[in-house]
């Protein structure tokens, strides 16, 4: 087994449990790109077994801190049970899932969605690379499921020196999945879709959306960054009487439409427009309409730290429109889904956001992603997803 040995100090994270051990941590030692390698402080104790990344700055990422811990397959096994069996803690109103979400479930690089009878694996690790037959195996036998489509398209593939792979690994057929969600139809495709298809962490805050929707009988709701329509159709479900989707994209527009007529919800009640949020909310506010409820759910705009201060900017921006042309006593769902973006720096920002548009608003609530995309105490990064719920003050 090769090893690797930190500079002196750089184990302080390890013996705290955190998986990630970065490029200028290393003293000396290495590995393959995938290989299983042993982790030793600056004075030879044991820290963990690691998978090796030659090219990434997160040279390697733990699979153990157990020294007597062996990497193979049934690691592998006890690993995705563990994950499966997590899972059986919580309330899923749906048959799309997380199973497997990377660092939190002790899998780095790995993640694995359920979509229906399907699952959706992306692998963006070289650790997770190269056991990926054997991971592809036991997810297959744990599940009882007989397809998997692989979704290793994501940017982070690059970072590893590893080339985007998409594709059938096992079984066949179309990638086009409806699924149930809160008692709705979504309509999907896993080799399309952003992600491995779709949102599922946002599951949760939708269902908070429609009940919001419900209890406060929402008129005239504005879904920014709609992508295919999973708030909208939420909203509808809640009552709102008219829905105005926005994205950038026309064919997340088109699914948008499909999955609103899947729903069975008149046409007339909605409004999905092909255009830029940024450009469109500007127009509301100088046409001086206003909204009882919006959504900001945009793209990443930080993936990591070095970004912050450029998308803090824009999130920035896009809040202080939406506020500007919420209705007082209205109600804002805004989301960060950047890594790079704390949920504190997020709180601050917003904040910044209503002094600049003149406006005070209520914390509501603050919201996360859904319980089967687990954040961990030693894991903090897992916290990618930050919301907050938002009542804009009457008279502020």
């Amino acid at each position: 087994m090769k090893t690797i040995r930190l500079r002196d100090g750089k184990e302080r994270s390890l013996l705290r449990r955190h998986p990630w051990i970065f490029d200028g941590a290393i003293a000396k030692g290495g590995g393959d790109a995938g290989e299983t390698v042993r982790v030793e402080s600056h004075g030879g104790q044991f820290l963990g077994w690691a998978a090796f990344s030659p090219a990434s700055k997160i040279r390697a990422r733990v699979w153990s801190f157990d020294e007597a811990q062996r990497i193979d397959a049934a690691f592998f096994a006890a690993r995705i049970a563990q994950a499966l069996k997590a899972r059986e803690l919580f309330d899923i109103q749906s048959d799309g899932r997380r199973l497997v979400h990377g660092e939190s479930d002790g899998l780095p690089g790995l993640v694995v969605d359920r979509y229906g009878d399907t699952l959706v694996a992306q692998f963006s690790s070289c650790g997770a690379e190269k056991w990926k037959s054997v991971i592809v195996d036991a997810l297959l036998a744990q599940t009882g499921l007989t397809r998997l489509y692989e979704r290793s398209d994501a940017s982070s593939r690059a970072l590893e020196g590893l080339p985007e792979v998409t594709g059938w690994l096992k079984g066949s057929g179309d990638t086009g999945i409806t699924i149930t969600e809160h008692g709705w139809k979504l309509s999907l495709d896993i080799a399309e879709g952003h992600k491995t298809g779709f949102y599922l962490d946002q599951r949760d805050s939708r269902q908070k959306f429609a009940a919001y929707t419900r209890r406060l009988q929402f008129g005239q709701v504005l879904n920014c960054y709609c992508y295919t329509g999973g708030f909208t159709v939420a909203a509808l479900a809640g009552g709102a009487g008219h829905v105005t989707s926005i994205d950038s994209s026309a064919p997340a527009i088109e699914r948008a439409r499909a999955n609103v007529a899947l729903n069975g919800f008149d046409a007339g009640r909605t409004t999905l427009l092909d255009a830029d949020v940024n450009a469109s909310l500007r127009q509301y506010q100088k046409e001086g309409r206003t909204f009882d409820a919006i959504v900001l759910d945009p793209p990443k705009f930080a993936p990591t730290v070095t970004h912050a201060e450029r998308a803090a900017r824009a999130y920035k921006d896009i809040n202080r429109l939406a506020l500007s042309i919420l209705s007082p006593g209205g109600v804002l769902f805004t989301y960060s889904c950047s890594g790079g973006i704390s949920a504190d720096l997020f709180h601050k920002i917003v904040a910044s956001a209503g002094i600049d548009a003149g406006v005070d608003a209520f914390i509501s609530e603050r919201m996360g992603g859904a319980p089967d995309h687990p954040m961990t105490v030693a894991f903090p990064e897992g916290e990618y997803l930050k919301g907050l719920v938002l009542v804009k003050r009457v008279g502020g």
